[in-house]
C-alpha cells in the first residue's frame, strides 16, 4: 500500500478520534471519518506493545494492510479508517484477520456490496467435470 494512503500525523489520529464513528468487535476497533474532498481512501494503524514483540505487531500491521488492499474496491474512498488491533488479534492468521476486519467494517456500514460475481462459487467447465 503506497504512503499517500497512510494516517501517519497525530493530528490526524486525534481528528478521526473526536469526529469520527467508532465500531468495534472483539478484534478491532475501525474509526471511520468521511474526507469529501479525498479520492482514495487512507488508513492508521494502532498495535500495542501489548500484544507482542516488533515482529508480532509489524506482521499484524501487514495483514490489515493487505487485508485493506484486497478489499480496495469495495470500500468507501472518501474515507479515514484508523483501526485498533486489540490482544485476539495476536494468535490470528491473515484469513481471520481479514473476515474479522470485513465484520467490523459491515457494521460501520463503509462496506459497499460486493460486485457482482465476486462471491460466486466459480463453476468447472463440463469437459472438466468427471
Amino acid at each position: 500500500m503506497k504512503k499517500e494512503f497512510r494516517v501517519k500525523k497525530n493530528k490526524e489520529f486525534q481528528e478521526a478520534f473526536k469526529r469520527g464513528k467508532s465500531f468495534a468487535n472483539r478484534q478491532f476497533v475501525v474509526y471511520s471519518l468521511q474526507k469529501g474532498e479525498q479520492l482514495h481512501f487512507r488508513i492508521g494503524l494502532s498495535v500495542s506493545k501489548k500484544i507482542g514483540n516488533a515482529v508480532m505487531r509489524n506482521q499484524i500491521k501487514r495483514y490489515i494492510r493487505q487485508a485493506f488492499h484486497e478489499l480496495d474496491a469495495d470500500l468507501k474512498q472518501d474515507y479515514d479508517y484508523i483501526i485498533i488491533a486489540r490482544k485476539p488479534v495476536s494468535s490470528m492468521d491473515f484469513h481471520e484477520i481479514k473476515k474479522s476486519l470485513i465484520h467490523v467494517l459491515k457494521l460501520s456500514k463503509v462496506l459497499n456490496k460486493p460486485k457482482h460475481g465476486n462471491n460466486k462459487q466459480k463453476t468447472i467447465p463440463t469437459e472438466l467435470k468427471g
